[in-house]
């Protein structure tokens, strides 16, 4: 048997090791970390590119509007309004009842609620059967968004013809001046003090509230049976001359006591 020469075996050694060294030099490439990089960054700029249209051009032109909460005999209701260019392009209830089967109801009126007073732009809405608490708080807080929605139109418009003219810079001021707040005063009551607070606009009850009511046991409820109805009644009469609300006749007495005084303090 013929044995292998010991320099052909360096030779074939050599041959091989080279082989394995260009072998990997052209495999290197395709692990380049440039290209590792640019496809991390990828997706990186899909995203971007993805939140650029979510940004505040959305929502240009567009206000929100929060009424102010109204307590319910079954809890408490508030609603919200997005407004763009005057008019109202949503509604919806940030607060509603919750609980047994108040959210059955809150379910059932709420979205009714929402389309009637985008497609009425204004509370004169009809309330939703089954649902009668409800509707009543929801459209006593709308009622207070627009109030703030005309306030602000009012303030805008005012702020731009007092720079065209002196002239109708006195009487935007004289406008504003005839819409005031009077808080009455308190009315002692059997279960607890009431008082309440009126906005006055050119000698009209544009909004009632009670700042203060009995509370603690029964008269829970009764407050907030009775109170939202005297509210709406002091704004329809324009005075204290309201009916009482039957089962809550201290509540309501208090109420029209406190109601006279803030009228008196108006100017009548």
């Amino acid at each position: 048997m013929r044995k292998s020469h010991p320099i052909r075996r360096v030779v074939l050694a050599t041959a091989a090791t080279v082989s394995g060294v260009v072998l990997l030099l052209s495999l290197k490439p395709s692990s380049d970390p440039t290209s590792a990089s640019a496809a991390g960054a990828a997706p990186s700029a899909a995203a971007a590119g993805q939140e650029s249209p979510q940004g505040g051009t959305g929502t240009a032109g567009t206000t929100t509007v929060d009424g102010d909460a109204t307590q319910t005999q079954y809890g408490v209701v508030q609603v919200r309004l997005t407004v763009a260019n005057g008019k109202i392009t949503q509604a919806q209830a940030i607060q509603a009842p919750k609980g047994g089967t108040s959210d059955q109801k809150t379910a059932l009126s709420v979205p009714t609620l929402n389309k009637e007073t985008v497609a009425a732009q204004s509370a004169n809405i009809d309330s939703v059967s089954g649902a009668t608490y409800t509707s009543t708080g929801y459209k006593q807080s709308l009622q207070s968004a627009l109030d703030k929605m005309k306030e602000a139109a009012a303030s805008g418009s005012s702020g731009s013809s007092s720079g065209s003219s002196s002239g109708s810079s006195s009487s935007s001021g004289s406008a504003q001046a005839q819409a005031k707040t009077v808080t009455g005063q308190v009315a002692q009551t059997q279960y607890g003090p009431v008082q309440v607070r009126i906005t006055v606009s050119g000698g009209k009850i544009t909004k009632a509230e009670a700042v203060q009511a009995p509370k603690g046991g029964t008269s829970d409820q009764k407050t907030a049976l009775s109170v939202p109805k005297l509210n709406q009644e002091a704004v329809a009469a324009g005075n204290a001359n309201i009916d009482s609300v039957s089962g809550a006749t201290y509540t309501s007495t208090g109420y029209k006591q406190s109601l006279q005084s803030a009228l008196d303090q108006a100017g009548g």
